[in-house]
């Protein structure tokens, strides 16, 4: 008698990942030097304000700066990834936020370190929006929430590599030491140049718009403000002002309000990012089975509930399991973000549209960045900390509550919200 025929079991999605993982590896690495040289602005705020006579709400601004730049970087090369592909963008995006994360350390006074961060932002927001745009356009739509989370993983491990490297170079050789590594990452250009692949959407758009001509052209879809990318904005600038109040000034809370060393410094921050590592792993792989609403809900509400003793805590065996919750709780949203955008915006603009969206997060998190130290000048930094993150908390889960009803990026990204 014949024997019944049985179908191979269907691939998971770090087997459909494996012929990408040069890819995938790429967009880690940017995204890991990107946090590296970010974050090592932010764990040496103090020093570069005690050296330049300037308050922490005035090295706030630099972070405005930063956030600005970020604005002009995500739309000026999303707008370029769509109109010249997403790796050339890429690849510039690193060799730029590389030159002038080297050129802040060399910065002679604060006015010239707000005008470098400003350009390091313009770099910083390149990079992710053509990377992001890339990876989403380039793997299978099965694994697409688990590549989204590798990719963003990635700044964790940065900022855990940030940290350990303040601690061993800012005692020893000041704070302008940082910067001068994050020269570093123009290396990784070479990587993209050699063995990574143009997004096959973009190519094909490419191809469309060649072989209708101006007809073609003209009928490709612009840019417009729908549902969907409302959604994407508000999202993303909700999330944006929660992160920036969870982390922007958690280095800076613990050295000045609970009197933290450098030691016990990158022991909160290794927590903060090892959690972090593991909740955005975690919430890719979960988005497989619950969809993106559920996980986003869960990790909001374990994030308003950590947020009081994440802040409070004085002490390190308190300071550890609340950074590794927090972590893996706030941070482990942001592995669905370019799963997210990248439905809400059609093939022919969605690194711009991805751009905008960031855009508008850079935009919250300059904002962030000088309430929360001015708000905790009244009410103390732990205080502003935590009410900011659970008005910013609310703001997410209103966002998310309703499905637009047509997603323009549907079929050629990942499946839509349950």
């Amino acid at each position: 008698m014949d024997q019944p025929l049985t179908s191979a079991p269907e691939p998971g999605p770090f087997a459909l990942l494996r012929p990408h993982w040069r890819l995938v590896l790429a967009c880690f690495l940017g995204w890991f030097l990107d946090a590296f040289d970010q974050v090592a602005l932010l764990l040496v705020l103090p020093e570069i304000g005690k050296d330049f006579r300037v308050s922490l709400t005035a090295m706030g601004l630099v972070i405005t700066a930063q956030s600005l730049g970020r604005i002009l970087g995500n739309v000026g090369w999303g707008w370029l990834a769509d109109r010249y592909g997403r790796k050339l963008t890429f690849m510039l995006g690193v060799i730029w936020f590389a030159a002038f994360s080297g050129m802040s350390g060399l910065a002679w006074s604060y006015g010239a370190l707000l005008v470098i961060q400003l350009f390091f932002g313009m770099g910083f927001g390149g990079e992710w929006t053509a990377s992001a745009s890339l990876l989403m356009e380039t793997v299978p739509e099965k694994a697409s929430s688990v590549a989204s989370s590798l990719m963003m993983a990635g700044y964790e491990f940065g900022f855990f590599a940030a940290a350990g490297a303040q601690a061993v170079l800012l005692p020893a050789f000041g704070w302008r030491s940082l910067f001068f590594v994050g020269l570093v990452p123009a290396l990784l250009a070479i990587f993209i140049r050699v063995g990574i692949h143009e997004s096959p959407v973009w190519l094909r758009t490419q191809e469309e718009k060649k072989a209708g001509g101006e007809r073609q052209a003209a009928a490709s879809p612009p840019f417009r403000m729908d549902p969907a990318a409302w959604q994407a904005c508000l999202f993303m600038a909700a999330l944006q002002f929660q992160t920036a109040a969870v982390y922007n000034f958690y280095p800076t809370l613990l050295k000045t309000t609970h009197g933290f060393g450098p030691d016990g410094l990158f022991a909160a921050v290794a927590a903060y990012s090892v959690g972090s590592i593991a909740g955005k792993l975690l919430c890719g792989w979960a988005t497989t089975r619950l969809g993106e609403r559920a996980v986003i809900l869960v990790c909001i509400a374990i994030t308003v509930a950590g947020i009081v003793p994440f802040a409070s805590a004085g002490r390190l065996a308190l300071v550890v399991p609340t950074a590794l919750t927090l972590g893996a709780s706030s941070s482990g949203v942001f592995a669905l973000v370019p799963h997210f955008l990248s439905q809400r915006f059609a093939d022919a603009v969605r690194s711009f549209g991805m751009g905008i969206a960031y855009a508008v997060a850079a935009f919250t998190q300059g904002i962030a960045t000088f309430v929360i130290p001015w708000t905790g000048g009244d009410v103390g930094l732990a205080k502003a900390m935590e009410g900011f993150v659970v008005l910013a908390s609310i703001l997410m889960a209103g966002v998310i509550a309703r499905q637009p009803r047509v997603l323009p990026g549907r079929g050629s990204t990942a499946p839509a919200l349950p």
